[in-house]
């Protein structure tokens, strides 16, 4: 991760020239499992949720669940935090790295088993904690031309299309305002789709998680102490071993998912060789529909 800056120095002439600097930085996903869990470090966090939410997010602690244990057999394309904000809400931040067909279906499953954990036996359901799921993926998840996704549950009525409230009572007892103030939010940063122009403070930080660099023009909270926490040249020893494996790690992963999808392209250029021989193909013909040379298609049709 890069972060850009720059000094000044005096050219022929008298003239100053901008002499840009390029600082490495820590990589958001590996950062946000490991250093901003420590309390001073908060104030990144903090940042991020305050420009996503757009409200003054204060982090309480860094809760602990079998999500977001630490051991030799977690994803490491996957990083799971789970905070508690001021506000006694439960917040869960996700990176995904690598395509998931049914990661809609584990933001479900997260949110779930977060309330579930944090509602302890003999507790009233009226002290369920409010869950905002916020999920940063990416690879392209489903339909849709945004970079930024918000839902939240609302129920309308099938007949007189009017949204269900709650009661005066109901207001004055959960401190809530409506209905969808209970149940779970979710957030989705499709951040490959990003543009990357900066239009406002939250495209800033979207820009940092695609672009992994922080322009001197930045303003967004929590991106100033970024720079300064996710400096490499910073890390512990042991930190940054760890951090090492963790780089090394991504390789790995990437190999085996290239290595996976090319047998599985290659199995399926076999299966349509063997079908367009069955049909008399030639075996140039077949070449040109496969992209499998002679050799190849000639052992396929020994096999017959």
């Amino acid at each position: 991760m890069l972060i850009t800056t720059s000094k000044s120095v005096m050219g022929s002439g008298g003239l100053k020239l901008q002499d840009r600097v390029k600082k490495k930085l820590i990589s958001f996903d590996w950062a946000i499992k490991r250093l901003l869990r420590n309390k001073s470090n908060f104030a990144v966090l903090e940042g991020f949720l305050s420009e996503l939410l757009f409200d003054n997010i204060q982090i309480k602690q860094i809760l602990e669940s079998e999500s977001n244990q630490e051991n030799e057999d977690d994803k490491f394309n996957r990083v799971d935090i789970l905070t508690q904000n001021s506000n006694n809400e439960l917040v869960i931040i996700e990176i995904q790295s690598t395509y998931e067909i049914d990661y809609f279906h584990r933001m479900a499953y997260s949110v779930s088993k977060s309330i579930a954990q944090n509602l302890k036996m003999g507790q009233k359901y009226a002290e369920i904690k409010k869950v905002i799921s916020i999920n940063i993926v990416y690879f392209d998840l489903g339909q849709g031309q945004d970079y930024i996704y918000k839902g939240k549950t609302d129920f309308w009525g099938m007949h007189l299309k009017d949204l269900l409230g709650l009661s005066e009572k109901q207001k004055t007892t959960f401190l809530k305002e409506e209905v969808s103030n209970i149940y779970p939010e979710y957030y989705l940063l499709k951040v490959n789709q990003f543009n990357d122009i900066a239009k406002n403070t939250l495209d800033e930080w979207i820009y940092f998680l695609k672009n992994s660099e922080v322009k001197d023009e930045f303003k967004a909270k929590g991106l100033k102490e970024a720079s300064e926490v996710l400096d490499i040249m910073r890390l512990p020893k042991d930190d940054e071993y760890g951090y090492n494996r963790y780089l090394d790690s991504l390789h790995l992963k990437a190999s085996e998912i290239f290595t996976l999808q090319t047998e599985a392209e290659f199995k399926l250029k076999e299966e349509i060789a063997k079908n367009l021989l069955k049909l008399g193909l030639s075996l140039d013909e077949i070449g040109k529909a496969t992209g499998l040379n002679a050799a190849q298609i000639e052992k396929l049709k020994s096999e017959k």
